[in-house]
């Protein structure tokens, strides 16, 4: 699989808005770091194939609902969130996957797609610590064919997210 790096956000394949965020975040170095790969990148196990990394290293950004109020959970990519644990670190009596539109309304991208931040709205924002095992993570870039690379820390500083633990646990 071939990959593209840009020296701008145009050829770089970020969604306009996510080029625009990265450089008012301070990180436009990051804009031609991007990768663009001919093949959607919108799942996981899709994006770690296209990266060549292991898939604990891609950063998923899931939106779900809390007592219909939109929150972002970041989870690395071979894990699952507990629904249980985001409900009681937020307090929600019920939380929910949110559906496609309010996603789209919420974080302006389309699910497949959507970064880590950067988003049409300011949004609660949950890191789960899994994510600090690693020096890099790959992260959506506004688009299902787009991802780009960032330590895990600043990842979470720029989200301003809360670290916690949501992570589903295996028997």
């Amino acid at each position: 699989m071939t990959t593209t790096a840009a020296t701008d956000a145009e050829g770089s394949g970020a969604h306009p808005r996510f080029a625009e965020a990265l450089r008012e975040l301070g990180l436009a170095h990051l804009v031609p770091q991007v990768r663009r790969f001919p093949d959607a990148t919108r799942t996981a196990t899709e994006a770690a194939a296209a990266v060549g990394c292991e898939l604990s290293q891609i950063c998923k950004s899931l939106v779900f609902a809390a007592d219909s109020v939109p929150v972002l959970v970041l989870m690395d990519g071979a894990s699952r969130v507990d629904l249980e644990l985001v409900r009681e670190e937020l307090g929600a009596d019920k939380v929910t996957r949110a559906k496609v539109d309010v996603v789209r309304e919420t974080t302006g991208y389309a699910i497949g797609g959507v970064p880590p931040f950067g988003h049409r709205t300011r949004t609660r924002v949950l890191a789960d610590r899994s994510l600090l095992r690693h020096d890099v993570v790959w992260a959506a870039a506004g688009t299902p064919y787009t991802v780009f690379p960032l330590a895990p820390r600043d990842l979470v500083a720029h989200a301003d997210a809360t670290l916690v633990d949501v992570r589903e646990r295996t028997a």
